[in-house]
């Protein structure tokens, strides 16, 4: 059976830590804790479960605390968790098995990471595989019966553990400057980071966060609109410009993202820009199309909820304008607006994360 170390940093995590440790101490058989700076009483809930709790200055750079606590670590392999993780007990049950018939030379373990709220707004997906048990130490081996090399790509497995993210709230906004700072240090965000903070951005983002943000967008846009990554920087610019009520900017966007595949997120920005105008019949015709016509590409919740959720407010509004007529009102309207928010508050209640993309 493989010995596992437990490597965690944690920050002000008093009311979750606990809930977490409870889950798997017992399943692992060493806790190393790593403080970044805490406040309140994490480090002491800490000691209680173990004596490895070390201290680190934070700079912000996630990777720096998690290499300071991998090093802390002497077993076969190290599990990381977040405090706001837990496994049940079905998963307690598969992480006990996994420990004991993982062979030596897997050298990555992936889990099921799973979304159980909506507090979790960033997730696109309700499942999906994330590394998270690697061996400590790794052993190259020799592959090729002939011009023989040295291994290079890990062995990884995916198994059926199942981990279980319950956040109490939205972490988004500590992660921003980070990621700024990141962005005009040479060689800018790697394509991974760069998707990372713009789905973050997009979802958790206030104005200012967004003109932080602005000049990154808008090369990214001008060098290519059309590209992946300038399509991606287009609906970032039109949400700022939709936050600013620059309605020209926002259309000069609009229009580009119209030209070969248009995005449910433009779409649903351009229903909300009506909304704001108490144009509801137009802002409609624009939810419709970010929730049946368009794919998204970066919050699939434009695809979804809150394009459902837009189409309900418009029609609840059109019925209140038209229920404020009195005697002039017209029964036909009333009625096709209430049989309009009845369907699409079912899809609305029925809608959920899918479990893959």
């Amino acid at each position: 059976m493989i010995s596992v170390s437990l490597c965690m940093i944690v920050k002000n995590e008093e009311n979750v830590l606990a809930r977490c440790l409870d889950s798997i101490a017992d399943l692992v058989d060493e806790i190393v804790i790593i403080d970044t700076g805490s406040t309140d009483k994490t480090k002491e809930i800490a000691a209680k479960y173990t004596s490895k709790v070390f201290d680190f200055t934070w700079i912000d750079d996630f990777a720096a605390a998690r290499n300071f606590s991998f090093s802390k670590a002497t077993k076969d392999y190290i599990y990381t968790a977040d405090a706001d993780e837990v496994l049940d007990e079905t998963n307690r049950e598969r992480f006990r098995q996994l420990k004991e018939v993982l062979h030596p030379e897997v050298e990555i373990v992936q889990m099921k990471y799973v979304t159980e709220t909506t507090i979790d707004a960033i997730q696109n997906v309700k499942k999906e595989y994330r590394p998270k048990l690697f061996k400590r130490v790794r052993n190259f081996v020799w592959v090729e019966p002939v011009h023989e090399t040295v291994r290079l790509d890990p062995l990884v497995f995916d198994s059926d553990v199942e981990v279980f993210h319950r956040p109490e709230g939205m972490h988004g906004h500590r992660d921003f400057d980070i990621f700024l700072k990141k962005s005009r240090e040479p060689g800018g965000l790697s394509d991974r980071l760069f998707s990372m903070y713009t789905r973050e951005l997009f979802k958790l983002g206030n104005t200012k966060d967004f003109q932080d943000a602005e000049d990154i967008y808008l090369e990214l846009w001008q060098q290519d609109p059309l590209s992946r990554r300038g399509r991606e920087a287009g609906c970032m610019l039109a949400r700022l410009a939709r936050l600013e009520n620059d309605a020209m900017s926002m259309m000069k966007y609009a229009t580009r993202d119209m030209m070969e595949d248009p995005s449910s997120e433009m779409c649903y920005d351009l229903g909300m820009l009506y909304v704001k105008q108490l144009d509801y019949d137009e802002a409609i015709v624009w939810f419709l199309n970010a929730a049946y016509e368009t794919r998204p590409i970066i919050d699939i919740h434009t695809h979804g909820d809150s394009a459902l959720s837009g189409l309900v407010t418009c029609y609840v509004m059109l019925l209140d304008m038209e229920m404020n007529k009195g005697d002039q009102a017209d029964g036909a309207k009333i009625d096709y607006y209430n049989e309009a928010i009845d369907r699409y508050q079912r899809e609305l209640d029925a809608w959920e994360l899918p479990e893959e993309l």
